[in-house]
């Protein structure tokens, strides 16, 4: 096949012509990574067969009772997935360095790639508080932080949290899990669990891969927001997920979906398939500024297993804004007038060294500088 044959009409989502695609500019955009892919703000163009496929899913949907029965079982399900398939599922992912160059080692390494770990507890201490600090959520079994470690990726202290406590020990027995630089809990990133490991502006980066579509469209925004407050200003969170109309959407039966783009597997586990303007605009309501954001059609091959599917995928990074020194001010009345910290914030505090910002929608209340 033609190299140029992955980016025409026959992979089914458009006619590629990037002069006649519409809000190119909209947000930045992703380099394209590997050969053929599409980076675009487009969403997939549907056949007449595969709107016919989407139509037929409506025919018999997840009934709530069942719905309320997969939130509550969700730990159970995971649970179960990793009893079954142990480290045996997943591909370790080496592919993240090259498309997230923020968890390329740095300054903090030796001559061979390795992390230095002083012997001293008290130098060792101080030393890691002087590391950037990574999260990786939904950290399943270590694909990602293992084969960064494999690389020599150390420069950073690296914490790992998942909702299945059995992937969490399978992370713990792996032969390159050390204490000294990583950390890994069970945790409900849905739930206010991880600020009994972590504090509030203590990270500098978070890692969601394919782990906002498992988690109900209800709690995307309480899992944002809490991601927004564990991580320092300037902070980022790497992204990426299934995109709107990606194969697997479009493969499930009656009787899986769940909600609009929401749907369940045969195992009990659920994923959600986004937009590429949803995830923006979760991402701005939580308060984080947009660096890139969009899709990614990619073909997946495997010549050996005789697989060529098209995949649809979004990704995008996200930070944290920088505390502005120019929308700070002091005042008298303490308040704050909002509920899920939302437009209208108008937090004050009163002169003992306190100083108070309003940014993208969020207040943070900080010591003031001498």
């Amino acid at each position: 096949m033609p190299a140029g044959s992955l980016l025409r009409g026959d992979i089914g989502y458009y006619k590629l012509s990037w002069s006649k695609i519409p809000n190119m500019d909209r947000f930045p955009k992703q380099s394209a990574f590997n050969l053929g892919d599409v980076v675009t703000d487009v969403a997939k163009t549907l056949t007449e067969a595969e709107k016919a496929k989407l139509e037929e899913q409506n025919k018999r949907m997840v009934t709530p009772f069942q719905a309320l029965k997969l939130e509550q079982d969700a730990r159970k399900h995971w649970d179960l997935f990793y009893k079954r398939n142990e480290t045996r599922f997943f591909k370790d992912r080496h592919w993240t360095t090259r498309e997230f160059s923020e968890l390329l080692s740095g300054e903090a390494t030796t001559g061979n790639g390795s992390f230095t770990v002083a012997e001293d507890p008290q130098v060792a201490e101080s030393t890691q508080k002087n590391t950037k600090t990574m999260l990786e959520v939904g950290c399943g079994v270590g694909n990602l932080i293992f084969p960064l470690i494999e690389d020599g990726h150390r420069d950073y202290f690296i914490y790992a949290c998942d909702l299945s406590p059995r992937a969490v020990e399978l992370v713990c027995k792996h032969n390159l899990y050390d204490e000294r630089y990583m950390k890994a809990f069970p945790c409900d990133i849905t739930s206010d669990d991880v600020f009994r490991t972590l504090a509030t502006d203590s990270l500098d980066i978070v890692t969601l891969i394919f782990v906002l579509s498992a988690i109900h469209p209800e709690k995307f925004h309480a899992t944002l927001l809490s991601i927004f407050r564990l991580l320092k200003p300037g902070g980022v969170v790497l992204f990426r997920d299934y995109g709107l109309y990606d194969m697997a959407q479009l493969r499930f039966k009656p009787g899986h979906k769940i909600a609009e783009n929401f749907y369940m597997r045969q195992d009990g586990t659920r994923s959600y398939y986004f937009a590429e303007t949803e995830v923006s605009e979760l991402f701005q309501k939580a308060g984080f500024t947009i660096e890139v954001n969009s899709y990614i059609h990619r073909r997946t091959i495997n010549p050996k297993e005789k697989i060529d599917v098209p995949r649809i995928f979004v990704q995008g990074k996200f930070k944290k804004p920088e505390a502005d020194e120019n929308e700070t001010s002091e005042g008298n009345p303490e308040r704050c007038n909002h509920p899920e910290l939302r437009d209208g914030c108008g937090v004050m505090k009163n002169g003992q060294g306190t100083r108070w910002w309003k940014r993208h929608r969020r207040c943070i209340i900080r010591p003031r500088k001498n």
